[in-house]
């Protein structure tokens, strides 16, 4: 495909984007996390796997963030998965 004169492969163009970096996607151990979450919590060596449920992966955020002044990265991660907790497991 030609897009301003230049030859394009939209598979190309998918692929370098990184779509799916920001999906939510359920992981072998049944947590619902996106790419880049999973990112920061290695970062500062969060074993998302280690974890059955989001509430006991969020109190391990917040125990990590406890030992960082500056950790904003993972303070929105906490914030994120806080957010699609109570909007996906939580009873209404």
């Amino acid at each position: 495909m030609k897009i301003n004169g230049y030859e394009v492969n939209i598979d190309d163009l998918v692929n370098e984007l990184h779509i799916d970096h920001d999906f939510y996607m359920k992981r072998d151990n049944g947590l619902t996390l996106k790419d880049s979450q999973i990112e920061v919590l290695n970062r500062y060596r969060i074993h998302y796997q280690n974890y059955s449920n989001l509430s006991s992966l969020i109190f391990a955020i917040e125990e990590c963030l406890n030992e960082y002044d500056e950790a904003f990265d993972l303070e929105e991660v906490s914030k994120e998965l806080s957010e699609f907790h109570y909007y996906n497991e939580t009873n209404k």
